[in-house]
C-alpha cells in the first residue's frame, strides 16, 4: 500500500513537471517575441537586444525584388526614440526542442508588417535569429495551411485527396552516397 502511494506521488510530480516545462517554455518563447513587440513600439532599446541573437539578420525583398539585409544591430539603433508606435500581436508560434517559429504582426497608421521569426533556444533562453517579413496594405491577411492543432504525418489518415501519387521505386543509393550530390 505505502508502495502504491510513493509511486502515484512520484507520478502526480512527473506529471506537474511535464505541464510546468510546457509551460515556461512558452511563457520564455513569447516573452522574447514581445520583448521585440513592446521594445520596438516604445523605442526601448534593451528589451529589443534580450529578444534578439547578437548576430541575427532582418531580411525582406526590397522594391526592385531585390533580398535586402540588415543586421539587428543596424535595426535597434534605426529605432526611433519614442518607439515605432506600432500596435502589434503574435499571430502563432510552434516549437520543439531547441528551435522554435513565430508569426506577428506590427500596425501602424497606413500599413503593417509581418514578420516571420525564427528563434533558437541559446544558453536557457529564447532569442530571435532571423527575421523575414514583409510590408503589406493594412487589409492583407495572413493566410496559412494550418487549419488547426498541428499532427504528425503518422496520424493523419490518407484520404484520395491527401494520397501521395504512385511513385516508381527509387534506385538503391551507393554505399558512398550521401544523397547531397
Amino acid at each position: 500500500m505505502k508502495l502504491n502511494k510513493s509511486l502515484l506521488t512520484l507520478l502526480a510530480v512527473l506529471c506537474f513537471s511535464a505541464s510546468t516545462f510546457a509551460q515556461s517554455e512558452d511563457e520564455a518563447i513569447k516573452e522574447s517575441l514581445n520583448n521585440y513587440l513592446e521594445g520596438g513600439s516604445v523605442g526601448d532599446t534593451a528589451r529589443l537586444n534580450r529578444a534578439f541573437f547578437a548576430f541575427a539578420n532582418l531580411r525582406n525583398l526590397s522594391k526592385d525584388g531585390k533580398i535586402s539585409e540588415m543586421p539587428v544591430k543596424k535595426f535597434i539603433a534605426s529605432v526611433p526614440a519614442g518607439g515605432a508606435k506600432w500596435t502589434s500581436k503574435i499571430i502563432s508560434y510552434s516549437y520543439a526542442g531547441t528551435a522554435a517559429t513565430a508569426v506577428t504582426e506590427e500596425e501602424l497608421p497606413t500599413f503593417k508588417f509581418v514578420d516571420f521569426l525564427n528563434l533558437l533556444k541559446i544558453n536557457g533562453e529564447w532569442k530571435i535569429v532571423s527575421r523575414v517579413y514583409s510590408r503589406v496594405d493594412k487589409t492583407v491577411a495572413i493566410v496559412s495551411s494550418n487549419t488547426g492543432a498541428f499532427s504528425t504525418a503518422a496520424s493523419v489518415a490518407p484520404t484520395k485527396a491527401n494520397a501521395p501519387a504512385a511513385k516508381k521505386p527509387a534506385a538503391k543509393p551507393k554505399p558512398s552516397d550521401d544523397g547531397w550530390k
